[in-house]
């Protein structure tokens, strides 16, 4: 339902605000409740001034609508004026700390894959926090964040070619750059709406120990005691053990230097991706990313939730571009190790869902094949293996 037309910003802002009404608790206890409030809104979407001054200098919103679907906030389209010309842009609308980390993080990483390869992102405008109100100006649990970019026409549900999807994604990981030669991010970004850890760090097996060790403690808090008496002992062996034996000597295959860091998209399954109607080209959004080995990109396709790009042909065609690490020969050892993350962090979302065990059956056959430990009970089995068996799920309605 689109907004009605107004003539200036100012109305459109006054009529917001005066269309409020008072939220007790019982309206929005939670962030999903919130947002759904949000939705059903009779303005269609939840706009605010600080928006309209985010967009380029001289513009006039015309309408805005809600568009396309978001699990952790609410999405829109608006249509802005800048003398003749109209320009339409994407705008997401989340609550509270967690939504202005996971906003932010999504601005700051997507504006660094946009200034890498400014063909393979929509074009970031701006992030902000909503004006307050006297509903919301003391309760930073309600206060609205927003990120606008350039709003692209775009097919998300067909597949995209592996040939020309995989060449660009690691033209990407090949030409970027991190600005301070480490591994990490100068901001908290998110996978879905859960920070990871991206503090800074010289050494490749050091950063992926905190971001490996960051998920098991958001899935141990969720889901509480371990699935196994030996599940902690399994997780401290990869976290000590098996991360530095797979990941402390590796080596560009083309030069024989030690790997350096890149950016990654860091939630690349297809549910973030799309293919442009007008010029048929993949272009990636939902940016969580930071700069990491580049193989890190790939073991999220080995999660259960990625159905597309766990077909092999996906991984062959970007080898041909951005050929695997020395060793060669533990390659896809260490897609297993890098799942990890992605399988735990999406298992945190959930209670009692399988990934948990999906994760702990992974580290029982790293730790068996490369650092073993005496007097675990069970051991690794591949008959749930969704690597073997094909098994996978549908995002979000687990």
């Amino acid at each position: 339902m689109k907004a009605e037309l107004l003539p200036t910003p100012a109305a459109l802002a006054m009529k917001e605000i005066t269309a409020r009404r008072t939220i007790s608790t019982n309206d929005a206890n939670t962030q999903t409740e919130w947002l759904e409030f949000l939705r059903k809104r009779d303005s269609g979407f939840p706009i605010n001034e600080a928006v309209i001054e985010a967009l380029p200098r001289g513009s006039t919103l015309s309408s805005v609508e809600p568009f396309g679907f978001s699990a952790h906030s609410t999405t829109g389209k608006l249509c802005a004026k800048n003398g003749s010309k109209e320009t339409l842009y994407f705008v997401k609308v989340a609550q509270g700390e967690r939504g202005r980390v996971m906003l932010h993080g999504e601005f700051e990483a997507s504006k660094t894959v946009y200034n890498t390869m400014s063909d393979f992102i929509p074009k970031p405008i701006g992030f902000g926090k909503y004006c307050h109100d006297d509903h919301t100006e003391n309760d930073d649990d309600r206060t609205c964040y927003f990120y606008i970019s350039e709003f692209i026409d775009m097919d998300v549900a067909t597949a995209p070619d592996p040939v020309e999807f995989t060449r660009k994604l690691a033209h990407l990981h090949k030409t970027s750059r991190s600005p301070t030669g480490k591994f990490g991010f100068h901001v908290p970004t998110c996978d879905g709406d859960k920070p990871q850890i991206t503090d800074w760090q010289e050494s490749w097996p050091v950063f992926f120990r905190s971001l490996f060790l960051g998920v098991y403690e958001l899935d141990r808090k969720r889901n509480g005691p371990p699935i196994s008496p030996d599940y902690e002992r399994v997780v401290g062996q990869v976290a000590w053990k098996v991360i530095p034996r797979l990941l402390g000597s590796l080596r560009e295959s083309t030069t024989g230097r030690p790997i350096r860091p890149c950016i990654i998209h860091g939630d690349m399954w297809e549910g973030n991706m799309g293919i442009i109607n007008e010029t048929g080209r993949t272009v990636l959004f939902d940016a969580g990313g930071y700069f990491a080995h580049n193989e890190m990109e790939l073991g999220h396709w080995r999660c259960e939730f990625s159905s597309v790009f766990r077909h092999r042909v996906y991984v062959d065609e970007y080898k041909k571009h951005h050929p695997p690490a020395e060793p060669v020969a533990e390659f896809e050892d260490r897609l297993r190790l890098y799942c990890l993350k992605g399988t735990l962090n999406y298992s945190s979302g959930r209670v009692n869902t399988r990934h948990r065990r999906t994760a702990y059956n992974h580290m029982l056959y790293l730790c068996e094949k490369y650092a073993p430990l005496e007097g675990v009970g069970g051991m690794y089995d591949p008959s749930v293996d969704p690597w073997i068996t094909g098994f996978s799920v549908m995002p979000h309605s687990d």
